[in-house]
């Protein structure tokens, strides 16, 4: 199915079963600890062995010499494989980093050996046998001191250019009469997924069998065969249930390269989870950003000029961290420019991590608002409502097909009693605590990816959809359900999906906040041919056909389901691809965020006392999931803007707190009460399910926020995070 021209009224604007806040049909599996992750699919895996991975112990240089025949003498060990024996080995596109290393070492722990043995406990003791003899060569672990090297990267997240220039931005911000110039900085991050990256590897001659944690199981599957330089049809993966990826688990990474040689070594299945050192220094994060953001006002409150800067650091060919997207979206101003830079750095590879650009670049743009506002004496809701667009600023010919951002802000300033804030900071005490309020806009690009899935009518009148969409936390098999329901006019109890491997159809799959539309869009294109078959079989007019109540009507006859498939199952299968709606007209999702802190005047301490999203993201397809999605955002958001921060040792190249310990993020404690309100809104532009995506646009503005809120409370400014206590506490006010 082609999706070019916008969607008119379809069977999904019944809302009979899409828009209902339905339960997960997978929560019993998961609360029962019966959904098999990968690490746990036991009884598809005979007699399996286990693999431990070596990780280099210098951040940048080369392997002299590697022996490895005391580990392969001891009690247990089957196989032991390294880059001197693990074959010809190609690279996938998604990789930065090879992920077998050797001879050259590009970063701390990145793999040099799997220890293949028939326990976890042997492989591990075995590990530590192996002898490395290593030559370091210097290497670079700070992008402050190579930022001015960074170079403009041929694009940035989304395919977008690295740079961009409207009109004359430094004449008009050289003539601005009230002007911003100010410098902000985001650490690096860890997705810290409950989930460690696992897999199980089995071959049965040449071809292998992958059960892994990926969100992406095509791209997956393309990576690994190109990486084993065997033929993609003779590479299965199956990923049915995912324990967290926020975009680390979009891309191959080790665990499923040499779980697979492992397995071709020892001929026997092989079990791999990488421990959480190697989860946070092997796999990928999200790269610290320094960021520069100049704003030019007229007295009266409108942007004249406006610019955003990033630098970010990756390894050589590595990625960006984008933090500019946003801006070149949220605020009218006929004068415009952004730029991206990437310097070289030799810190464990870089990628995509929840809302990738968004959510660093609205940590900085988002407080350079606030300082403009007060700067100008306007209220921060104010001002923004006051710069407003229509359009894409940066293509005022391609109007937004939707945007409620300023309606966001009215419900969320009446619901959040934003009329009860100070505009003057620190003038709320309850008790020891300094309270203050603060606002911030969100906003995420709409992706579009083609997606298919299969679906079967059985003689029973059941409905099967099969598509490798993933479902990682987010609620993929109850949305695809209720399509399917929906569309098919069946109870969701007869509706069975089947997600995650790639013999199935090739779908979105989960990131960018694509998944809940494409791949529903995708099971309503199966689905649209199904009903046609269906019809066809039984002598009814497609076009004049209704489903409902497992049965399907004309206005002469009434026929149920099953009896369609007396004779023998109906298949169809299908995909949604997009045409150019998305060039004519700018599709994004938009949030107000609104949080309130209390700050301890003694120690600096701050707690988050209630939070409140507004969003406008098209049709919410299942109210309940859509908000255990966005409060995950908020989460997110609160711990980037408080705790979370990679500690990097710069003499030695690595992340210091690379487990659940060291890395803080936020537990229930920390986030006391949080409320999410979605705005009436369907978006025919966007897909036949007039839908958008959500679970990224939660955590986009919440680090600002939640920083805005503490300037409130304290009147400290933090243009630095995480703002953790030693930025507040020589800074606040006297106790008396």
């Amino acid at each position: 199915m082609k999706f070019d021209r916008p969607a008119t009224e379809n069977p999904i604007d019944q809302m009979k079963i899409v828009g209902q806040p339905v339960d997960r049909i997978d929560g019993p599996l998961k609360t029962t600890g019966t959904a098999p992750y990968a690490y746990e699919h036991h009884e598809a895996v005979n007699n399996p062995a286990y693999g431990y991975v070596v990780g280099s112990a210098i951040a940048k240089g080369r392997i002299r010499s590697i022996d490895v025949t005391e580990a392969e003498r001891a009690p247990g060990v089957i196989a032991v494989v390294t880059y001197r024996n693990a074959g010809k080995l190609g690279k996938g596109k998604f990789n930065t980093a090879n992920l077998l290393a050797g001879p050259d070492i590009q970063h701390y722990h990145q793999a040099t050996a799997i220890v293949v043995a028939d326990t976890f406990e042997t492989a591990r003791a075995a590990a530590q046998l192996i002898r490395i003899d290593y030559e370091r060569i210097r290497g670079v672990y700070d992008v402050a001191a190579v930022k001015d090297t960074g170079v403009m990267p041929k694009t940035i997240g989304g395919g977008g250019p690295p740079d961009t220039a409207v009109g004359d931005f430094a004449g008009a911000f050289a003539a601005a009469e009230v002007q911003l110039d100010a410098m902000y900085t985001t650490p690096d991050q860890a997705h810290a997924m409950m989930e460690p990256f696992a897999s199980t590897a089995k071959w049965d001659g040449a071809h292998l069998t992958l059960w892994t944690s990926t969100q992406m199981v095509d791209w997956t599957a393309t990576d690994l065969a190109l990486t084993l330089d065997i033929p993609k049809e003779n590479v299965r993966i199956i990923s049915p249930y995912i324990g967290g990826g926020f975009g680390g688990k979009l891309f191959l990474r080790a665990d499923a390269l040499l779980a697979a040689l492992g397995a071709r070594a020892a001929k026997r299945p092989v079990k791999l989870a990488l421990t959480r050192p190697f989860t946070f220094n092997n796999s990928i994060h999200r790269a610290a950003t320094i960021q520069r953001i100049r704003i030019g006002m007229t007295t009266a409150g409108k942007i004249t000029a406006i610019a955003h800067e990033s630098w970010s650091g990756d390894l050589a060919e590595g990625k960006p961290e984008s933090g500019v997207a946003q801006t070149r979206l949220l605020y009218a101003g006929a004068n415009r420019m952004t730029a991206t830079r990437l310097a070289v750095v030799d810190l464990p590879e870089a990628n995509a991590m929840r809302a990738p650009g968004e959510t660093p670049g609205s940590m900085a743009i988002e407080i350079a608002m606030d300082e403009m506002a007060e700067a100008l004496k306007l209220d921060p809701i104010a001002f923004r409502v006051m710069n407003e667009t229509d359009v894409d600023p940066e293509n005022p010919a391609r109007p937004f097909s939707q945007r409620q951002l300023a309606e966001c802000y009215r419900v969320g300033a009446e619901r959040f009693g934003w009329d009860k804030r100070s505009a003057t900071p620190g003038q709320l005490r309850d008790g020891r605590w300094l309270v203050g309020t603060g606002v911030a806009a969100a906003l995420r690009k709409n992706a579009l990816m083609r997606s298919g899935a299969r679906v079967r009518l059985d003689q029973t009148g059941k409905i099967t959809v099969e598509t490798d969409m993933t479902d990682i936390g987010t609620g993929s098999y109850t949305i695809i359900a209720q399509t399917a329901a929906e569309m098919m006019g069946v109870p969701l109890d007869r509706v069975t999906v089947r997600l995650g491997d790639s013999t199935f159809p090739v779908s979105a799959g989960s990131g960018g906040q694509w998944g809940a539309n494409c791949s529903t869009a995708g099971v309503y294109a199966a689905c649209t041919k199904l009903r046609d078959a269906i019809a066809a079989r039984i002598g009814f007019d497609p076009a004049n056909a209704r489903f409902a109540d497992g049965r399907i009507h004309s206005a002469e006859r009434s026929v149920p389901l099953a009896q369609a498939a007396a004779d023998g199952e109906i298949v169809a299968e299908d995909l949604i691809e997009f045409g150019d709606l998305a060039k004519t007209h700018q599709q994004a999702t938009f949030a107000a965020h609104f949080v309130e802190v209390g700050v301890d005047i003694a120690t600096g301490e701050t707690r988050i006392r209630r939070m409140l999203a507004v969003c406008a993201a098209g049709r919410i397809l299942n109210p309940k999931s859509a908000r255990s999605q966005v409060i995950g955002g908020m989460t997110m958001g609160a711990g980037a803007a408080l705790m979370e921060e990679l500690a990097v040792d710069k003499r030695l190249g690595f992340f210091v707190n690379h487990d659940l310990a060291g890395y803080e993020v936020p537990v229930h404690a920390d986030i006391p009460h949080q409320d999410v309100i979605f705005l009436d809104e369907t978006d025919p532009m966007s897909s036949p399910m007039k839908a958008k995506g959500v679970g990224e646009l939660g955590i986009c503005g919440v680090g600002a926020a939640v920083a805005n809120a503490v300037y409130n409370a304290t009147g400290i400014r933090v243009r630095h995070y995480p703002i953790t206590l030693d930025k507040l506490i020589a800074h606040l006010p006297e106790m008396a």
